[in-house]
């Protein structure tokens, strides 16, 4: 499991650092960096875990919200049952050609957005969260 990025290699002084970071469960490397260099010039944390038991164990830890990747094939009943269970919400995005495929657990998050909003407004939804 990844640690939290630290906004005091630049960008975002580490006082303005959000106190709960967010966690993040994403497979494609590239939003990994995107996520991580996001958050630090948002100056929010973000903490990253690759398996359901890096996602219960940061759960346990009351993370503002979880972004969940729902096209990379997790265990998504097992992960949105923990979230669901702790009590925190869930922000999910998934890619316009497989949101019928991902549609099933979309009613078990709080939002769902594509990759091309997730991209687009990412700093904005690490600051303000999941919606309501």
């Amino acid at each position: 499991m990844n640690k939290p990025t630290d906004s005091t290699s630049g960008g975002a002084s580490a006082g303005a650092l959000t106190a709960k970071p967010v966690l993040a469960l994403v497979s494609d490397l590239f939003f990994v960096a995107r996520i991580r260099e996001t958050g630090r010039l948002a100056g929010v944390a973000v903490e990253f875990a690759r398996t359901p038991a890096e996602v219960e164990a940061a759960l346990a830890r009351a993370p503002r919200f979880v972004l969940v990747d729902l096209t990379a094939g997790y265990d998504y009943d097992r992960i949105l049952g923990t979230a669901e269970a702790a009590r925190v919400p869930v922000l999910g995005f998934t890619t316009h050609v497989r949101a019928r495929e991902t549609e099933p657990w979309h009613a078990r998050c709080r939002r769902v957005v594509t990759k091309e909003t997730l991209t687009r407004e990412l700093a904005t939804l690490l600051r303000e969260g999941s919606g309501s």
